[in-house]
């Protein structure tokens, strides 16, 4: 593998392209509907899909040229394949569009579609290749388990020594992303979109009515919203108004070579490979190779100093130096791996800057804390991205919800606690997680914890395995002496197996306390809350001092939101959500303020107050001994709020749990958190009181059959085929979101429900997102899936058809490529707390 005197040039040698041919400055231009700041193939994908789908005035700002920034040099690779669930939609639809682009627009796009191999060398990777199979029969995507035969028979040039299996995607490949680009601009100005460049942004300025003032050097634009798409330059633009957006640009570098004899000789060209133990992918490029490796993060290189002192101007279609001995150890893995390598010529290394978020996805969609401004911004893989991600926001721009859950790129995940040094630690990492083995129940520790702890982490952090939600560090189970300890990812059973158990006894037999401070949480008052909360909830407001669960849909009627609503004193609302859904749910309900001019004062009182859950059977036994308050059944009732004292400290309680079992909520200030918790654990020794966490929880509310926001409900549901009824108040006077569409829905009749399954699998357990299977076909899918140590088996939540959601039916379930009978099942499996007491109370009336 040597190099030639091409090594060093400063341009690509991939592709001949020549620049973008200025547009005329936009002095002309005074008003639009959206203008979209940023000319790479992502924002100009969402100028074509505005203007395909019929919006009038969508302009597009490009400070130099087209494609300027990353577009230019990446290597293009494109794949159906995506180990998530959501993008794999992404995914699909840009490969669907980039097939008919050039016939659509007469601009050659240089797609070519040999497929991919994914490569597994190990036993571990067979069982990642299992897992994203079962996770992928349920989409459209094309994907086969392929053995070592047909690995070799696709891409002959492979050393087959170590080669188990493959992850074979037909129609994945590579395209041109200078072309694709000009295609999507040629879309979009043939539809009506006007482009302009080179049009800086200087600067922006909100307005009262929710519209922009973009400035330019050649005039200023009124819009009625803006679209961040500007790459790696996402974060001065967000500057602007006061955002400081997690994105940072990473040293990304892939190797050209000369012909190759060996490829040359081939009748058609070879698959992408991923070599997931390598850490590359490798292509054909003409009749060489082209491959590019993922540095580990000790080796790999950030641009921090954009970060801090921007982007240098005038930046654009430059490279960064090349620095081929830091990818060597991939290079060497590469050559074992494709021996034709060993003597083959580099004409090129390419080294350029690519845009990573803390978590590598990209952020999507509208930003809390600015009306009308969106980002489609931090696209590690911005080629892939850019025909799904435009059809995404431009259907949500013109419908006004999400087309479907795409919650994980949500650019809302993201807070005060993102900070420069965080994101530079978890791009880090992420970057060089890139071909880890992707296992359930993830956890990655870069830059943990942030300044969101709890006020009893420091008492918690030793006894327990950590989980991350939202910047929160919460924990997900704890230890004993005996217990295997640390971090120990699997596809089966692992050592949190368990003390999950454990847990979960304590919560039915004794009673247990769980930190639930990550809980999203708003106060809402003034004039028009009920008014505002009616609107925007499809269930009726709870009267003062109780409490319900509420839920905000879409105009289509799909779940966009559930909330915990309690009347605290009249006319103020405590509001409280998941944790990853906090400023997801801020930014809706500030939204419908706005628009509707609601009287209202919303606060958001997350990282300021702490919240406890104590729960099971001698729950109230260990309270009562810290206040006055009665606690007793007749006094202090299910779904009730009450302000007490508790060892001394104002507590606002909520006798609530997530667990089924008899329990309380218990809120306060932060800085109360510890004292209150080492009481309360002071005063439930005799009751055997402990410890425990997010995945005994879990475990407990599937089997009272309680539903999660995100898995059994999402913008994919609706609360009918959800099983929600009881919380949707289609009789209540409001006339709130979603109602005419449920009411429709209902009509019409479902297609589908949730069902209640339960199974009995080997060391392995459904977590959700699982194919099911019913006489060799595809009939519905998991959405939650855990082991209930009560019933001792394995449940899930998933669903089927209405035809096969009868108690009783047998379906299969497809866990790590075996599929297990299921059975469709009455839910509860256990009956609540509160079911309970009321049929012990009848029955001894009855007597």
């Amino acid at each position: 593998f040597t190099a030639s005197c091409g090594e060093m040039l400063a341009g690509c040698s991939v592709r001949c392209s020549s620049p973008s041919a200025p547009s005329a400055a936009p002095p002309e231009i005074d008003s639009a509907e959206t203008v979209i700041v940023g000319g790479g193939c992502v924002g100009v994908s969402v100028a074509y899909h505005l203007a395909k789908a019929g919006q009038r005035d969508v302009v597009l700002l490009e400070k130099t040229e087209l494609t300027a920034g990353s577009t230019w040099h990446a290597a293009g690779l494109t794949t159906y394949y995506h180990p998530g669930i959501n993008l794999k939609k992404v995914h699909y639809y840009s490969i669907k569009l980039y097939e008919q682009l050039e016939a659509e627009t007469g601009q050659a796009v240089g797609f070519h579609q040999p497929g991919s191999v994914r490569i597994a060398s190990t036993p571990v990777r067979v069982d990642e290749l299992k897992y994203q199979m079962t996770r992928t029969h349920w989409h459209p995507t094309p994907q086969y388990l392929i053995g070592p035969e047909k690995v070799q028979e696709l891409f002959p040039l492979l050393n087959m020594d170590k080669v188990l299996a493959g992850l074979y995607n037909p129609g994945d490949g590579h395209i041109d992303p200078y072309s694709l680009t000009m295609a999507l601009a040629a879309g979009a100005r043939k539809y009506g979109a006007k482009i302009y460049n080179p049009a800086p942004v200087t600067s922006l300025t909100p307005l009262p009515d929710g519209k922009w003032d973009v400035h330019t050097p050649h005039g200023t634009i009124r819009t009625n919203r803006i679209v961040n798409a500007s790459g790696f330059w996402a974060r001065e633009v967000g500057k602007m108004i006061g955002f400081e957006h997690p994105t940072i640009p990473v040293h990304h570098q892939y190797v050209v070579t000369a012909t190759v004899p060996e490829v040359k000789a081939l009748k058609r060209e070879l698959p992408v490979i991923r070599d997931l133990e390598g850490s590359y992918y490798l292509r054909q490029e003409r009749d060489g190779l082209l491959f590019g490796p993922y540095e580990k993060e000790h080796k790999m290189k950030l641009q921090d100093s954009w970060v801090t002192d921007g982007v240098p101007p005038g930046f654009g279609k430059e490279l960064f130096e090349s620095d081929l001995d830091r990818i060597m150890d991939h290079v060497e893995m590469a050559m074992e791996m494709v021996p034709v390598l060993k003597e083959a010529d580099i004409i090129n290394i390419v080294s350029g800057p690519i845009t990573y978020t803390p978590d590598l996805l990209p952020m999507v969609g509208p930003h809390q804390g600015a009306q009308n401004y969106w980002t489609a911004i931090g696209f590690g893989y911005g080629v892939i991205h850019a025909g799904g991600v435009g059809k995404f926001l431009s259907d949500w721009i013109i419908t006004g919800e999400p087309p479907y859950d795409l919650i994980e790129c949500d650019p809302n995940r993201y807070g005060k606690w993102t900070t420069v040094p965080y994101t530079c630690a978890k791009a880090r990492e992420s970057y060089g997680y890139n071909n880890v083995v992707g296992y359930p129940k993830e956890e990655r520790f870069a830059g943990r914890p942030t300044n969101r702890v709890s006020g009893v982490y420091e008492l918690l952090k030793d006894q327990a395995s950590m989980g991350f939600h939202a910047g929160w560090e919460q924990p997900h189970y704890f230890y004993k002496s005996a217990d295997e300890t640390g971090y120990r990812p699997s596809f089966r059973r692992t050592n949190w197996f368990g003390p999950v158990g454990r847990e979960c006894r304590l919560v039915m037999e004794k009673v247990g306390v769980i930190d639930l401070s990550p809980f999203g949480k708003f106060l809402v008052k003034g004039k028009d809350s009920v008014k505002l909360l009616d609107h925007l909830f499809a269930n009726s407001m709870p009267k003062v001092g109780l409490t319900n669960i509420s839920h905000m849909l879409t105009p289509r009627g799909r779940v966009y939101a559930e909330v915990t609503i309690t009347q605290v004193a009249p006319g103020e609302f405590l509001l409280l959500t998941g944790s990853g859904s906090e400023l997801h749910d801020l930014r809706w309900i500030e939204r419908e303020v706005a628009s509707g001019g609601y009287d209202v004062q919303i606060s958001n009182i997350t990282d300021n107050v702490g919240v406890l859950g104590v729960a099971g059977p001698r729950a109230r036994k260990v309270l009562q001994k810290l206040t006055d308050v009665d606690m007793s059944d007749s006094e202090f009732k299910f779904l009730s709020c009450k302000s007490i004292q508790l060892a001394g400290v104002p507590v606002r309680a909520i006798r609530i749990s997530y667990t089924g079992e008899l329990g309380w909520e218990l809120y306060m200030e932060m800085q109360h958190m510890a004292s209150v918790y080492q009481a309360i654990m002071e005063a439930g020794k005799e009751e055997g009181i402990n410890n425990f966490g997010t995945y005994a929880m879990n475990s407990l509310r599937m089997e009272k059959g309680f539903r999660g926001w995100g898995a059994e409900m999402n913008c994919d549901t609706n609360p009918l085929e959800a099983g929600l009824d009881y919380f949707i108040k289609l009789n209540k006077p409001a006339d709130f979101i979603g109602k005419k569409a449920l009411l429709d829905i209902k009509a019409q009749g479902l297609k589908r429900k949730l069902a209640h399954l339960i199974l009995s699998p080997d060391n392995v357990d459904p977590e959700g997102n699982e194919t099911i299977w019913h006489n060799g076909k595809v009939v519905g899918n998991t959405t939650s899936g855990c082991y209930s140590y009560t019933t001792q088996q394995s449940l899930a939540f998933g669903y089927l058809p209405v035809d096969l959601a009868a108690i009783g039916q047998t379906v299969e379930i497809e866990l790590l490529g075996t599929k297990y009978p299921a059975t469709v099942v009455q839910e509860p499996l256990v009956l609540t707390e509160p079911t309970r007491t009321r049929l012990q109370k009848k029955t001894k009336s009855i007597r």
